[in-house]
């Protein structure tokens, strides 16, 4: 059957037709009602970086429990949010003052011996997990404030006496009644870490002018040498694994001074590549050269094109120091030669060389050098298939990271010296999905005034009572950049699970890991 307009029946009149418009008017005034509700509920007139980034709880480190309850700051509150229950934990025991979760020597039998790796992140399974808050040592006080505390620290707040009686004979730290002094001694150091600092950068230039800014210490014992660098405006991550040294990283921690755990083993460090200006190891007894020099590709991983890799102990100025390492003159002097010709390889030269101490440089561009590498040379080059800045439970790779042809300004030469690279938007922001070089000047100044609010709640940020800080969920260290004038540091944190900026942390002249919490 066919229809055509004079077929459809009439709408009916009268009455009937205005009850019909009542409820389609009425219609329409619910939606566009509802709809503005919902806009009000779900749009914060945020852009699509604090998408990313939510104003994160703040934890100041290494203060008492009493004290960690007052130095969290929460964000401003929002007249949406919700009321929440209280929760409580009980204390852990007593012999958990030294509990750390994921590196605990008591499950390190689990794990295999391969190149030391149950020393690497191993976190328990659920049932495992302790829901307890871990207790300060018995006798704990408040830590000595800074900068009284990089010389000193009490003796009750990290209670290790195995440490000072095996190390006090290279005087990295004495006890002195009721506190643990630190005179800045070291296995190559043993005029003092001040010294040796003025000995390296003679030899660096770099250090003096506010090129060299980040330092990555492997093997850092109690940190003396980037607690020394601090005042030379050089801002250093110690790193230390959990071994019989006890914390190493604790009173490094307890000193005031950045440090984390950790281990050249299997997996690749949390630092994004091209991180670090320079890298450092002062007799930290890491076998550079054993398989296949796979923890110089590490280390090659992390620095920056034109960086700096330091290296005083063995096998350097092995003439005169061969007698005191129970080996011979022969073997250091092949240890040497290997470590030269890998260094070669991976594309560094020879920097310079004094005494003790002995400086490679990473080639500072994409030079002729890694052309001649390719995936069948020793070492060979790395292909694309793994980001070389993925480092969160990511195995270490046995080839090297050529530099980005897409990066022109990464390089350390290339990049503006401290403090002007604070506040430079850096090219590797453009890789940063959802950023771009105004989100970057949105974030630091939305900071600033975040910061100010922050010191209004807890009026010790900025001041020498609060030392250590932990920014748990950041996007391009715009806080800590806030407060880069108070005497704080900052351990920038970076998801694992969203778009990663740490390289743009590092860049700005920064500190910081991945983690995935």
């Amino acid at each position: 059957m066919k229809y055509s307009k004079e077929d459809k029946p009439e709408r009916a009149g009268g009455a009937g037709a205005g009850g019909r418009a009542v409820p389609v008017a009425l219609l329409v005034i619910v939606l566009c009602a509802f709809s503005f509700y919902l806009g009000g509920v779900y749009s914060t007139g945020r852009s699509l970086l604090d998408s990313i980034q939510p104003a994160p709880t703040l934890l100041a480190l290494g203060t008492t429990a009493t004290q960690q309850s007052s130095a969290l700051v929460q964000p401003a509150p929002s007249t949406t949010a919700t009321a929440l229950a209280a929760v409580s934990f009980p204390e852990c025991p007593a012999d958990f003052q030294d509990y750390t979760p994921c590196t605990d020597p008591r499950l390190w039998r689990r794990y295999g011996n391969y190149r030391l790796s149950f020393m690497e992140r191993h976190c328990p399974p659920p049932p495992e997990r302790q829901q307890c808050l871990v207790p300060p040592p018995k006798g704990y006080k408040p830590p000595i404030r800074w900068p009284k505390s990089k010389d000193q620290c009490w003796y009750r707040n990290v209670p290790y006496d195995w440490i000072n009686s095996q190390k006090s004979n290279q005087h990295w730290l004495a006890k002195d009644g009721d506190r643990f002094r630190f005179p800045g001694g070291g296995t190559m150091f043993p005029n003092g870490v001040g010294a040796y600092v003025d000995a390296m950068r003679a030899l660096i230039p770099g250090m003096r002018d506010g090129t060299v800014r980040t330092a990555l210490d492997t093997g850092c014992g109690v940190a003396s040498w980037g607690g020394d660098l601090l005042a030379r405006g050089i801002l250093t991550v110690s790193l230390a694994p959990r071994d019989n040294h006890e914390a190493q990283v604790q009173f490094a921690l307890e000193r005031g001074i950045p440090a984390i755990l950790g281990i050249i083993s299997t997996q690749r460090l949390p630092f994004p590549s091209a991180a670090f200006d320079m890298a450092h190891c002062s007799r930290c007894l890491i076998p550079w050269t054993e398989f296949g020099g796979l923890y110089l590709l590490e280390i090659h991983r992390v620095l920056r094109p034109g960086g700096f890799w330091v290296l005083s102990g063995p096998p350097i100025n092995y003439e005169n120091r061969w007698h005191g390492w129970n080996t011979t003159a022969q073997a250091q002097k092949a240890d040497l030669d290997r470590l030269k010709k890998m260094l070669a390889a991976m594309c560094f030269k020879l920097y310079n060389i004094k005494g003790d101490i002995a400086v490679w440089q990473k080639s500072p561009d994409a030079t002729a050098c890694y052309d001649k590498l390719t995936p069948i040379t020793t070492p060979a080059k790395c292909d694309d298939s793994v980001d070389p800045d993925a480092a969160w439970y990511v195995p270490m790779r046995p080839c090297v990271t050529a530099p980005s042809a897409r990066y022109k300004k990464l390089g350390l030469n290339a990049t503006p010296k401290w403090p002007q690279r604070l506040t430079v938007a850096p090219e590797r922001i453009n890789v940063v999905p959802g950023s771009s070089a105004g989100a970057f000047k949105q974030d630091d100044a939305k900071w600033k005034l975040r910061a100010k609010h922050y010191k209004t709640l807890l009026p010790a940020l900025g001041t020498d009572k609060i030392r250590n800080v932990m920014d748990m969920n950041t996007v391009y260290g715009g806080f800590a950049a806030s407060i880069i004038k108070d005497p704080v540091w900052v351990m920038n944190v970076v998801s694992s699970y969203g778009p990663n900026s740490l390289g743009v942390v590092y860049d700005r002249g920064l500190i910081g890991v991945n983690h995935d919490w």
